[in-house]
């Protein structure tokens, strides 16, 4: 039993390092064609004029909205939507936990609601570096 714990176990490290590395590749592959597609457009002239008409709209526009943002009406408006925001994210990482601690002292991987409808719970893994 141990021996084919610590063997999947093994085997797992090898399908994560394998596909680590798989998707090392293909991010690499991915940057060399789309270096290759922005070289295109870079030697473009039609494509460039359009560009340059677009990066001074955006000019304009950000000028613009700058200006409306300091209005009081809108300043305020902004800051309970970014009050909002932060309220949400606190609330999923609750409800996260929330349904960590369901999940694990019911056995379940799904939640009813109120309303009778049944909603999977879902993790999901990533990995990223240790900051040491």
């Amino acid at each position: 039993m141990a021996d084919t714990k610590i063997t999947e176990t093994s085997d797992l490290v090898s399908l994560i390092n394998s596909t680590r590395g798989q998707i090392g590749h293909l991010r690499e592959e991915a940057g060399k064609l789309k270096e290759m597609l922005d070289d295109i457009f870079t030697n473009d002239p039609t494509y460039q004029t359009h560009d340059a008409a677009v990066k001074e709209a955006s000019k304009i526009r950000t000028g613009t909205r700058k200006q409306i943002l300091k209005m009081p009406q809108a300043a305020d408006l902004t800051n309970r939507v970014q009050s909002l925001r932060s309220q949400i994210k606190e609330r999923n990482g609750e409800l996260s936990d929330y349904l960590q601690d369901f999940s694990r002292s019911t056995g379940a991987n799904s939640f009813e609601t109120e309303d009778g409808q049944v909603l999977q719970i879902i993790y999901t893994a990533k990995l990223a570096k240790i900051g040491l």
